[in-house]
Order: C-alpha cells, then sequence, then structure tokens
C-alpha cells in the first residue's frame, strides 16, 4: 500500500533542483505525496515558489522573507510580498523569523522583519511558516504577542519549549534530522508531543534523512521522517502519514485528496 504523505516545507525553487525539477516532484507523486508546501525566502523565491504552484496541481505556496534576508525587507517589498500573498494558492506567510546562529542579517533588522510579517499575515488571515535557530526564546516571546497560527518548522528547541509552542496553538515541523543516530532530544518530542500538532517535512535539498544523508534531499525522502516518528510512538506509519496529512490540510487549509 502506498502511504498518503505530505511535505510541509520543501524549497524545490532553489538552484539545486535546477537540471530535474519535473523528476523529482514526479518521484514524490509515485512515492505517494498529496501536497508539498513550498516555502519561499525571499521576493524572488517567493515568486517562484508561486510559478511552481500554479504549474503544478501537488504544490502549495508560502512567500516571505527569511531571516537570512531579513535586510531586504522594505515598505516596498511588504508591498510586493502582499501582492504575491493574494495569489491562487498561496497558503501562508513563511519562512519567516529569527536565526541567531548564522546572523547574516543584524538580530534588530530580523526583529523587525519578522514582526512586519507577522503583521502582514494577520492583515491577510494566513498562517506562518516559522525559521527559529538559537533563537527559540525571542521567537516565542513575538509569537505570544502575535496570537496566530502556524508551525515552527523542523522543531529544534527541545522539550523545554515544547509547551509553550502547544500553549500557543501551534504546530511542529520534524524533518531529516529526527532519524539521524544521535537525534536523542528530537525523537523526545517526536514521542511526547500530541500527534494532532505534528507535521513531516523534508526542508529540501536541506537536511537529507538517513540512508540518504550527505546527498541532496527531495520530497519523497519524507517517508524516513514519518517512519522515524513511528518507531519513536510505536505505531504504525500509516497512522503518522494520515494524521501529519490530515494536520497539514488544517493548519493551511489546503483540501487534500487521496486519489
Amino acid at each position: 500500500m502506498v502511504l498518503q504523505l505530505t511535505d510541509s516545507h520543501a524549497h524545490l525553487d532553489f538552484d539545486r533542483f535546477r537540471n530535474d525539477r519535473d523528476a523529482v516532484i514526479e518521484r514524490a507523486r509515485r512515492a505517494g505525496l498529496v501536497a508539498i508546501l513550498n516555502a519561499g525566502a525571499s521576493l524572488t523565491s517567493s515568486q517562484a515558489a508561486v510559478t511552481l504552484a500554479q504549474k503544478h496541481d501537488l504544490i502549495h505556496a508560502a512567500v516571505g522573507f527569511h531571516p537570512h534576508d531579513a535586510k531586504e525587507v522594505t515598505p516596498q517589498a511588504l508591498d510586493r510580498l502582499r501582492t504575491l500573498a493574494r495569489r491562487p494558492k498561496v497558503v501562508a506567510i513563511g519562512e519567516i523569523g529569527l536565526d541567531y546562529y548564522r546572523d547574516r542579517s543584524p538580530r534588530p533588522v530580523q526583529r523587525r522583519a519578522f514582526a512586519e510579517q507577522l503583521a502582514l499575515a494577520s492583515e491577510l488571515n494566513l498562517p506562518v511558516i516559522v525559521h527559529s535557530r538559537e533563537a527559540h526564546q525571542d521567537v516565542l516571546s513575538a509569537l505570544e504577542d502575535w496570537g496566530g497560527c502556524g508551525v515552527l518548522h523542523s522543531y529544534s528547541a527541545g522539550t523545554a519549549y515544547l509547551q509553550r509552542v502547544l500553549n500557543l496553538g501551534f504546530y511542529i515541523g520534524i524533518s531529516g534530522p529526527v532519524t539521524f543516530r544521535k537525534a536523542k532530544r528530537l525523537l523526545e518530542v517526536a514521542a511526547t508531543a500530541p500527534l494532532e500538532r505534528i507535521l513531516i517535512e523534508t526542508d529540501c535539498p536541506f537536511l537529507t534523512p538517513e540512508p540518504y544523508r550527505g546527498r541532496r534531499n527531495e520530497p519523497a525522502y519524507v517517508q524516513y521522517v514519518a517512519e522515524a516518528i513511528a518507531r519513536s510512538r510505536k505505531t504504525s506509519v500509516e497512522e503518522i502519514a494520515q494524521t501529519t496529512t490530515d494536520n497539514l490540510g488544517r493548519v493551511f487549509g489546503i483540501p487534500l485528496s487521496e486519489e
């Protein structure tokens, strides 16, 4: 039986898929994926995500500025993002948030851009896809002040922050590192978080799961994430696949077919 799977966070518009993008999407379809959410990271990336969503029935889009590109967030850029966000099949604002690990934009600039994009999501009544790397306290404080819903993608904050995330009504995205041998903290999250709040993702082309670690990631590999979560919860991969598919449809308003 082919599982009904989803990839709640992909970057298929990135150059690493330039030569075989259509083949990658077809492999995802054959692997049982019924939806892929492609997240923007800049204006150019967001436009490409929208274009992909228009071309492929399997794909929906999110538009936003990654914290690395927060310095590009100007009033004019936000206006262009607003226009993109109103296009068909755009279901979220993202990937937005804070990254204090690489600090490619100054932290005050990141926080301003994050707040402005949260405000845009409220204006358009859209959920958000949030990036948080070594910035969990500031990210959660901003989300608590904001009051909307969405997902903390590729969740890395461990169980210490999990209850705050759940209290916000947010979902957590679990990606390839859950398959790694030293993923004890993430496996604990996967085993204890309410299943109705979990999404599965690849973050492709990054964070490739075992057994393909070290190679380019792609949506078809999300099955290994589902399998690792199933093992951690001592349940079937079918249950993980179906529930996370239902979760994606619910949080992003995506109509999902089992055809």
